[in-house]
């Protein structure tokens, strides 16, 4: 599982930019809070090397998928919630998993990283009541 922000971060695939080269359906990990992306780690070294290979010739666009032949369902079992989840239920758990490492932290007195779930909390929050807005109006 991969963290930022205190809990779990969402897996899909995206368009990575290397130098010049946009590197499509890349399997990525991204945090729905702040907006972090990286490569998941079990692609990040076919990445690298399909990445300097492109760099290396010059190409302005490659597609990841035509050079690397992976079982998406390996790079994806180890994340607990996927972009093709409903947003409400993304947002709904992820903040339940921010309440139970919330409990921990309080737990073990740890006021940093209380202070940091709970910001992770009100951006949830503020997500959470977007989406609710949004499904009421449609």
């Amino acid at each position: 599982m991969s963290f930022c922000c205190g809990a779990s971060m969402i897996g899909t695939k995206g368009t990575l930019k290397h130098f010049h080269t946009h590197i499509h359906n890349v399997p990525i990990t991204f945090c729905p809070v702040c907006h972090r992306v990286d490569v998941h780690y079990l692609a990040q070294q076919e990445f690298d090397i399909l990445a300097e290979y492109a760099h290396g010739d010059g190409s302005a666009e490659v597609d990841y998928d035509d050079y690397v032949d992976r079982d998406e369902r390996a790079l994806l079992e180890n994340c607990v919630n996927h972009e093709s989840e409903e947003p409400i239920d993304v947002v709904r758990s992820q903040i339940d998993m921010s309440l139970d490492l919330l409990s921990f932290a309080k737990a073990i007195d740890d006021k940093p990283w209380q202070m940091e779930l709970k910001k992770r909390l009100i951006v949830l929050n503020n997500r959470r009541n977007r989406l609710l807005k949004r499904q009421s109006s449609v």
